[in-house]
């Protein structure tokens, strides 16, 4: 039986690229790159410290600022990206009586007030039994949302599980319209962790030129900060309000390798299929996809791990269809990961060009894919993929298709 088509109505962005679906579109497709220095540690240390940054979070029109800028930063980020996603979909304030409900990726929500308590001298314990308000429960209150209100920690693929989600509730029809996205933070403690995992880039060089996917040369991915909520919204509630429709969310596919907690999977078979399940679900098949958005962070070992899921879930296509990874410009944003990379399929459809892979000198030839180095290229966009290879192999894909 043929699900009720979901539509993306609405987008509340805050990325190293933009906070704005406009201007992400813009420095995205130019090719340029969000990532800059910070100085979590004393540079002494002689530890390159570059991270694709969020300078500013704005305020949503009509909030007031001083009690917006009393919140941490992850709820700023958490609610800004809300309530400017409704307000772009026409749904704040008037709700119409509308049953909404949320569903956001998150992480390690509290891990920035932890490290603040342990600088300060303190030796709070954050842990699940305290009376500690979530991100969820912010918006949830402050918006008056009345629909089931959820976050889903499943690392870089957080966002697109909390997609998925939210799409599945709107085809049961326990909501009209669902909230769904991902976000996350750069912090001291989580930069340091990925360092000592091995994990990040340390080649030397100016910040923009360091994160690499698929490149000869890569050595370590960048870590990025931001997320993106985005108003989803049945066929039936999108038509009868006559809304603007971003897109529809075609096709969904999740999947687990339960290989390793921190490696990727040497078997492409589970995210493989994570990818066919979603194109199936869509109806699409692989020739008729025009763009994917891969995970791909720049780890040596995670770029062609994907490569080979890449080749094994589109088969012949996989020559033909066009793959890059927008983590070279925004730096990889842990669980805003995946809703920001949905949002770059977004660009990639409304203007009809698919973004670049930047920094991609040399293309390793383990990774044999159909390349978009250092320049965006005009295409045919009319479907669109976005894969999510998450820690401890947590596997999403998200398919979105042109509207009309």
């Amino acid at each position: 039986m043929r699900m009720e088509r979901i539509w993306i109505t609405g987008i509340g962005a805050a990325t190293p690229l933009g906070d704005d679906f406009a201007t992400f579109s813009e420095n995205l497709l130019a090719g340029r790159s969000g990532v800059r220095p910070v100085a979590f540690f004393p540079t002494e240390r002689g530890v390159p410290q570059r991270v694709g940054a969020v300078e500013g979070i704005p305020a949503p029109v009509g909030w007031d600022k001083t009690a917006f800028d009393a919140l941490s930063r992850i709820e700023q980020m958490a609610l800004s990206c809300t309530v400017r996603s409704l307000q772009d979909a026409g749904l704040d304030p008037d709700r119409d009586g509308l049953r909404i409900g949320l569903v956001l990726g998150i992480g390690g929500e509290h891990l920035r007030n932890w490290e603040l308590d342990l600088l300060a001298g303190g030796n709070r314990i954050y842990c699940c039994d305290q009376d500690v308000t979530t991100a969820v429960h912010l918006i949830r209150d402050r918006l008056r949302l009345d629909g089931p209100a959820v976050a889903v920690a499943a690392a870089c693929a957080s966002g697109g599980y909390a997609l998925g989600l939210a799409r599945r509730w709107l085809q049961l029809g326990w909501v009209d319209v669902c909230l769904a996205g991902g976000c996350d933070l750069a912090t001291p403690m989580s930069y340091a962790g990925f360092h000592n995992l091995r994990a990040l880039a340390r080649r030397e060089g100016p910040p923009e030129t360091i994160s690499r996917p698929f490149d000869r040369e890569r050595d370590g991915f960048v870590m990025g900060e931001g997320g993106c909520v985005f108003v989803l919204e049945s066929d039936a509630s999108a038509r009868r309000r006559e809304a603007h429709r971003y897109a529809e969310f075609a096709g969904f596919g999740a999947s687990s390798d339960a290989a390793h907690m921190v490696i990727p999977s040497a078997e492409p078979g589970p995210a493989a299929r994570a990818v066919r399940n979603a194109l199936n679900d869509a109806g699409v098949d692989p020739d008729q996809v025009d763009y994917v958005n891969a995970h791909a962070a720049g780890t040596p070992v995670g770029d062609q791990a994907e490569a080979r899921v890449l080749q094994l879930a589109l088969g012949a296509a996989v020559s033909r269809v066009p793959v890059s990874s927008t983590k070279s410009m925004t730096g990889h944003l842990l669980s805003g990961a995946a809703a920001v990379e949905a949002l770059a399929c977004l660009a990639a459809i409304h203007h009809q060009a698919v973004p670049p892979t930047i920094n991609l000198d040399e293309p390793d030839p383990a990774c044999d894919l159909r390349h978009v180095p250092h320049h965006s290229r005009p295409a045919n966009v009319r479907v669109a993929a976005s894969n999510s290879l998450g820690f401890g192999g947590s596997n999403t894909c998200v398919v979105l298709r042109k509207a009309g």
